[in-house]
């Protein structure tokens, strides 16, 4: 099962991030330990969450998008897909998913991005900045963001397809994480047509499927 708890030796006690909220505009973190799982759930319909993901013990390492699709050689984020870090090492792995829909091409969103296309707000890079300085992290640079939920394809003839988000309130993905890592998550407009309704998002954290609170 692609969710179980690995066999472990640790004896100590193990914390357990509470859970956060992220308003529509803003971005948010969440620490999340080997072997926990990670909860990302839509609290409004047309959610996109834009995801970054630093080690805890090295942020020079990070979730990288590049690497993921390299890896598994594909752009479709499935059921079972690792995603990796820029070492080519598993970050953490795909399991429930009700979306079935996410984007590995595209970058984050900019404030002077979303300005240009008659869009008002922070964007995505500027959130997650705002979020790294609250945490006084200090990292080598931002990678692009794996953007859960957001619905686009790609042609035959190679053109990326914004399409209309039907992420509806309470889908979420859940994911098995295999390394200390430090997630920071933006819910802020991507400026992509269809996908261009902020919606707040609830990041969860437990040790097993079963330990989830109702949401």
């Amino acid at each position: 099962m692609l969710l179980m708890r690995e066999t472990s030796e640790e004896t100590t006690a193990r914390t357990l991030a509470e859970p956060v909220t992220v308003p529509a505009g803003q971005a948010g973190a969440i620490r999340v330990l080997r072997g926990q799982l990670l909860r990302i759930t839509a609290q409004e319909d047309g959610a996109v969450a834009s995801l970054f993901g630093f080690s805890l013990t090295d942020p020079a390492v990070w979730l990288s998008v590049h690497h993921t699709r390299v890896f598994s050689n594909s752009y479709l984020l499935g059921s079972g897909m690792r995603l990796v870090n820029n070492r080519r090492r598993p970050v953490m792995v795909l399991g429930k998913d009700s979306v079935k829909r996410h984007d590995l091409l595209l970058p984050a969103s900019t404030s002077a991005f979303l300005a240009g296309r008659g869009y008002q707000g922070q964007g995505s890079l500027e959130a997650v900045r705002g979020e790294l300085t609250r945490l006084g992290m200090a990292v080598p640079k931002l990678p692009d963001p794996i953007n859960l939920f957001m619905h686009v394809r790609l042609t035959r003839a190679g053109d990326i397809l914004p399409e209309p988000n039907l992420t509806r309130a309470g889908d979420s993905i859940t994911c098995r994480v295999v390394m200390d890592t430090q997630f920071i998550v933006s819910a802020c407009n991507t400026g992509i047509e269809g996908n261009d309704r902020p919606a707040p998002l609830l990041l969860s954290i437990a040790e097993n499927l079963h330990d989830f609170t109702a949401e």
